[in-house]
């Protein structure tokens, strides 16, 4: 069997997206993979390392949320050969209300031998914050720190 392209990956990951968060997407990661998130909220994880953390956050994930769709999929090669740049919006439900929430994402990836070694993804957490009912959570403790 042959090895997957850089964005034949990272395009069976968004379609595995569209109706997850699911156990399998973490397969398309390496065992000792990065995964960066830039944006996140104070007092959460900016990076997680390995494989088998990041399906833990699949399985986590998938009891709050359910994802619905993946489109306006643009996925970019770039002069290196590894690194592929994704861009999407990515809809979806929490789990608890129903409320349904759509967030764009930037996604970094690098990918070798058929497997994702590193990615960095881009979103605004406020998409997730409303989504989620947190926005008091938010305003609280970003006022905590000027008492």
């Amino acid at each position: 069997m042959s090895v997957l392209t850089p964005y034949d990956v990272i395009a069976r990951l968004l379609r595995l997206t569209a109706s997850g968060p699911c156990e399998e997407m973490a397969d398309l990661f390496a065992e000792d993979a990065v995964f960066e998130f830039p944006f996140q909220l104070p007092g959460r994880p900016r990076e997680e390392q390995d494989r088998e953390t990041f399906r833990a956050h699949l399985r986590a994930g998938a009891r709050l949320q359910r994802f619905e769709s993946v489109d306006d999929v643009e996925i970019h090669r770039t002069t290196d050969p590894e690194t592929v740049i994704a861009e999407y919006r990515l809809q979806g439900r929490v789990t608890a209300t129903g409320k349904q929430f759509t967030s764009q994402v930037v996604m970094v990836a690098r990918v070798r031998d058929g497997l994702i070694t590193w990615s960095r993804n881009y979103s605004n957490p406020l998409d997730s914050l409303i989504a989620f009912g947190m926005v008091d959570d938010l305003v609280a403790g970003l006022t905590a720190g000027t008492r």
